[in-house]
């Protein structure tokens, strides 16, 4: 069978459960015993050695474990008598039997179906007389790796999450991440270093803090498979739900990677790879996820270790957290003396402009442009997750960057590149293609300005789309249509999304209209400020502030200064902005002939009733 194939006939286990269980809780039953059956198979043919070197070894009184895995040749082992084919032998005991058979298992597979609570599914099919059923039709399953290797092994489970996914609907969205978007990202982040990844032996390690269901890590182990056979990618992640966590560390057991390093629990409160360090990350975070849960000790990292902890730039304010998962990724990065990293990260378009000069968010945006550390920000299409329809970015930040990015930042205008889905799944109603994928990865790859020309017919109908990059010419209009041009791809300096908040002051006047002078201190035989009448005004960075004080303060305010002292920088993003293109309102003539066409039919329809 092919994976599809193999997948749905694993799924078909589902006939059983109908009735018995909810849709919902079918992969709660079908995940783990695929999982069961793949580590029955792969153990299989040592099995017999395995169990005499256990009986060896705790004869010898010293702890088994180390020789057991060895011997195994898997990395795990069970040391129980029977497997799921001879658990079959004894019905009446298939509840005792499969209970004491996992337990056998060493401790990090053990770890995977406590994590499943996958004991408390069994007593569920007890229940429903479903257990000796449900095994059986697993047992007659062949998983061997010499019939299903670890790669087509890995597509088989995927292709069974993601049903999961789709029967759980908008709850699954929050711990899985769409196939598309993955693909998106992980284009983004190996485009650059097509040729270091092409060479033989290559190594390289990439890492999810908010692992989910290990989607991400998977696409990029699969992509980079693709483009070179030889590589080698070591997959490494983190994940606060037990249940995502034990599909991702199943998923990673299966595919022959280290279980060990997928870690359980809060990234932010308790890294789970300290000190470690990778050449690739990604991230799809919460989107507007409070920290509180966690502020004391993320407050605590911040203060008392500043730039050596992981929050040292800032920290945004407590109703969304997204920006922290952010600053721990740059944590992660591989000095750059030492190869550099590249990440991407999914955020909502808070982290763009939320927060003014001073505060924790544009002190961060700051930190990011000031160490020129964002190579591209990228917008998708709206409604392209499960659990929201809202508008999200893609931003590449990377230590390593060209010679031809240095100082800029690239902005994508995505929003257009997507398919309308047959069905949707929970807030899901769009999806990008393979077409739109290429588009956007070329476009970053390439790094240039480019518009988009949109053709409209004679008839006011879209003829079609072409791409025009810096210096090249717009396509002609159809005859009797037009070309609308609108902005794809823009390139800035850092410093453009830079700002100076200055604080503008008036004096307090007595009431002869006199302005109130300071009688000590600091502020003697000064005028003192009125702080009903003050202002602020945010001065570009590429502008001197007293030229812009000149021109736009003093004509309108002629005893006005500048307090120095309270002026801050700030950063902001205002993509949307960037992107906008001014359609001018139609002829007044236009509209009202077409007004007096509608009022005539109107008319004559009324005349039509009377008559």
């Amino acid at each position: 069978m092919n994976q599809q194939s193999l997948s749905a006939f694993i799924w078909s286990v589902a006939d059983l459960l109908r009735g018995s269980f909810k849709q919902a809780d079918y992969g709660k039953v079908i995940l783990p015993f695929t999982v069961l059956r793949r580590l029955d198979c792969v153990l299989e043919p040592t099995k017999a050695a395995t169990l005499a070197e256990h009986d060896k070894r705790v004869a010898q009184g010293v702890d088994p474990d180390p020789f057991l895995r060895r011997t195994s040749g898997a990395g795990f082992y069970n040391t129980h008598r029977l497997d799921l084919k001879r658990l079959l032998g004894d019905p009446d005991n298939i509840e005792s039997n499969l209970n004491a058979y996992l337990r056998a298992f060493s401790p990090a597979v053990r770890d995977i179906f406590e994590r499943f609570k996958f004991f408390a599914q069994i007593d569920a099919l007890v229940e429903a007389k479903l257990l000796y059923l449900v095994t059986e039709k697993f047992a007659a399953i062949d998983l061997h790796p010499e019939v299903v290797d670890n790669h087509q092994m890995g597509l088989v489970f995927e292709e069974l999450i993601r049903k999961f996914a789709e029967l759980s609907n908008e709850t699954a969205g929050e711990h899985f991440t769409p196939r598309e978007v993955i693909r998106l990202m992980v284009e983004l982040i190996f485009v650059e270093d097509d040729i270091a990844l092409s060479e033989p032996g290559a190594v390289r390690a990439i890492y999810d803090p908010t692992a989910g269901t290990g989607g991400m890590l998977s696409v990029a182990e699969e992509r980079l498979a693709q483009h070179n056979p030889g590589a080698k990618l070591s997959m490494y992640g983190q994940e606060l739900n037990p249940e995502s966590y034990a599909i991702c560390k199943a998923d990673m057991l299966i595919k022959g990677q280290p279980v060990d390093n997928i870690a359980f629990g809060n990234t932010l409160s308790d890294d789970g790879h300290h000190a470690q360090k990778f050449d690739y990350m990604l991230s799809n975070p919460p989107f507007g996820v409070e920290w509180k849960k966690v502020e004391k000790i993320v407050r605590a990292e911040h203060e008392q270790q500043g730039f050596a902890g992981r929050f040292g730039p800032g920290l945004p304010r407590v109703s969304d957290g997204s920006l922290l998962f952010l600053l721990h990724l740059l944590s992660k990065m591989r000095p750059a003396v030492d190869g550099g990293s590249r990440f991407g990260i999914v955020l909502n378009g808070s982290p763009l402009f939320t927060g003014g000069a001073g505060s924790g968010e544009s002190e961060i945006r700051r930190y990011l442009l000031e160490n020129d550390l964002v190579e591209a920000i990228i917008a998708l299409p709206t409604d392209m997750f499960y659990n929201t329809g809202i508008a999200t970015y893609v931003w590449i930040v990377s230590n390593k960057k060209p010679a031809a990015r240095k100082g800029k930042l690239q902005l994508i205008d995505a929003s257009g590149f997507w398919k309308k889905m047959r069905k949707s799944l929970g807030s899901k109603r769009k999806e990008m293609g393979e077409d739109d994928i290429a588009l956007v990865t070329r476009l970053f790859g390439d790094f240039v300005d480019a518009q988009i020309a949109t053709l409209v017919d004679a008839a006011g109908k879209e003829a079609g789309k072409v791409v025009v990059r810096s210096g090249e010419t717009p396509p002609a209009a159809p005859e009797g249509g037009k070309v609308k041009l609108a902005p794809l791809s823009r390139i800035f300096a850092n410093a453009a999304f830079g700002y100076r908040t200055i604080t503008v002051e008036r004096p307090l006047l007595d009431e002869a209209g006199a302005p109130v002078v300071g009688q000590k201190g600091k502020a003697k035989g000064k005028p003192l400020a009125d702080s009903a009448r003050r202002d602020t005004e945010n001065v570009p960075l590429s502008e001197d502030v007293e030229t812009y004080f000149s021109r736009e303060v003093l004509p309108h305010a002629p005893d006005a200064w500048i307090d120095a002292d309270k002026t801050k920088t700030g950063y902001e993003i205002p993509f949307n902005r960037h992107f906008y293109v001014f359609e001018p309102p139609r002829d007044l003539a236009e509209i009202d002939a077409e007004l007096l066409l509608v009022t005539d039919r109107i008319k004559a329809m009324i005349e039509g009733l009377a008559a």
